[in-house]
């Protein structure tokens, strides 16, 4: 059972906890992880790119030239691909690039993040995390204490709209709910740092 120590928003250690072994540690399936990172980026792709195919393009209604005998090619319309302001071959259209993935592979996917990150000794567990003011200072001194500086994503019990935009002004961190976090956002973060509310949350969710 991954045992990990629970500090203050100082960076002092003030206890340690107990992590459950069927989410915290497993052996990491990286199969299933690359399979929700690419189903994560890809549904966040807009789809949105357009182009004209040669009959979506305004003109070229007239035969250029007669049929025979000038000595050039043949040709029907002057918004045919091979054209100056032709037409797109096999243009791009508007999709989507959505894909749903089942349920227990993404739980499994979930664990096989978490656990990975507890191999590596990539989470700090914080007693709490509290803020009375909209202080960016102050969540980047205790991100400072705890030696998670680079790339660090905030776990948190539930909203919290003092932490969330205290946060969001530092480079390279993120903030989540634990009902919001997803695989690529765990893989993704330097370190995570998770409050000692939300590892219950977390385990009751994924256990």
């Amino acid at each position: 059972m991954p045992n990990f120590a629970v500090v203050d928003m100082e960076g002092k250690q003030v206890g340690s906890i107990d992590l459950s072994e069927s989410v915290f540690g497993i052996e990491p399936n990286t199969a299933v992880m690359h399979q929700m990172v690419v189903n994560y980026l890809a549904n966040q792709r807009h789809g949105t790119q357009s182009a004209l195919t040669r009959a979506e393009v305004s003109g070229g209604g007239r035969k250029p030239w007669r049929q025979k005998g000038t000595g050039r090619a043949r040709q029907g319309s002057t918004r045919s691909p091979q054209w100056t302001h032709g037409g797109i071959v096999f243009a791009p259209k508007p999709r989507s690039y959505r894909f749903t993935v089942n349920k227990k592979v993404r739980r499994l996917a979930m664990k096989s993040a978490f656990s990975a990150k507890a191999v590596d000794k990539g989470i700090i567990i914080v007693d709490s995390i509290a803020m009375t003011e909209y202080k960016t200072k102050k969540i980047a001194a205790m991100l400072e204490a705890i030696g998670a500086e680079k790339k660090a994503l905030i776990v948190l019990p539930e909203n919290n709209s003092m932490i969330v935009k205290s946060a969001s002004n530092i480079p390279g961190v993120k903030t989540a709910q634990v009902n919001t976090l997803n695989v690529y956002d765990i893989l993704n973060a330097g370190t995570l740092v998770i409050a000692k509310d939300a590892v219950s949350k977390i385990e009751e969710v994924y256990a």
